[in-house]
């Protein structure tokens, strides 16, 4: 089997738990790369943080953020993005500040949150994850809603953090109700992330494919999160980090080692030395 496309997960899978990308990660990479595989980076972070990562490759690849949300490249304009609309979004937000929930509207370029007092465990969780706020241009009001009905935003995603597990039950039970424009993912603790509906990574693998002139089949996928579950069953070739829940792992193909022992990496190298460069098979027509 011949493989054109390559999706990638970042937090857990491309990177180190340390936040860094390894040489050894980069250079298989880019040996994927130069063998005409199309390489994409499939995350739940905001295009803006993904891009800096894109850009440590110095190969541009395609970028699926927003959990499927936005599909674009570091360099160009998107060609794909999926929003909430502003009339939904201003509707959700009510309903989610009946509650004391950190909530988060986040676009492509920048973030809006609202000013709440959070217990101390929770404090290191309400920004955007992995330090995103580093390079990501952040907002705060005491009152989204009030902001909203001056300055309208269509969002990729709302996030919530909330302060118990009880309200969220609650406010995901109402949003199921109420929204189904909507669709929720709620896997780690207090925290839920609410999407247009249809948006996930898998899809937004499919939609690129379907650019691209790819087959299913001929689509590589190596994720370590229960969001990555989809794309590693549904691919081609499906593979799960060392460091990926049970779960995961027994919808993969094929495991490799943790991302703290440069998996990517050693899968790349290992699986892709067979492949020629889809150049020379198209020139022998060996394509099919």
């Amino acid at each position: 089997m011949v493989y054109r496309l390559l999706a990638v997960n970042i937090d857990g899978t491309l990177l180190q738990s340390n936040g860094r990308l390894n040489k050894l990660t980069k250079e298989a990479i880019e040996y994927v790369h130069h063998k005409g595989v199309t390489v994409t980076l499939v995350t739940s972070r905001s295009f803006h943080s993904a891009k800096k990562v894109a850009k440590a490759l110095k190969i541009d690849p395609m970028i699926i953020a927003h959990h499927g949300g936005y599909i674009g490249t570091a360099s160009g304009k998107p060609v794909f993005v999926k929003r909430i609309p502003e009339k939904l979004t201003l509707e959700i937000v009510q309903l989610l500040e009946k509650t004391s929930c950190q909530i988060s509207l986040v676009h492509e370029k920048y973030m809006l949150g609202n000013r709440v007092d959070l217990p101390e465990n929770l404090l290191g969780k309400a920004v955007l994850h992995h330090n995103e706020q580093n390079f990501y241009s952040q907002s705060f009001v005491d009152s989204i809603s009030g902001e909203l009905n001056n300055h309208p935003i269509s969002p990729t995603k709302i996030t919530a953090l909330f302060h118990n597990e009880r309200d969220k039950r609650d406010i995901m039970k109402l949003i199921r109700e109420l929204f189904p424009e909507v669709m929720l993912s709620g896997h780690n603790d207090q925290g839920l992330t609410i999407l247009p509906k249809g948006v996930s990574k898998w899809n937004g693998i499919l939609y690129l494919a379907e650019q691209l002139g790819v087959k299913r089949n001929e689509i590589v996928a190596i994720g370590d999160e229960y969001d990555d579950l989809e794309m590693i069953e549904r691919s081609g070739l499906g593979v799960a980090m060392g460091n990926a829940p049970a779960e995961v792992k027994i919808a993969a193909k094929w495991v490799t080692r943790t991302n703290d022992e440069n998996g990517v990496a050693y899968m790349l190298k290992e699986f892709f030395r067979k492949q020629h460069p889809l150049e020379f098979l198209e020139k022998m027509n060996m394509l099919k």
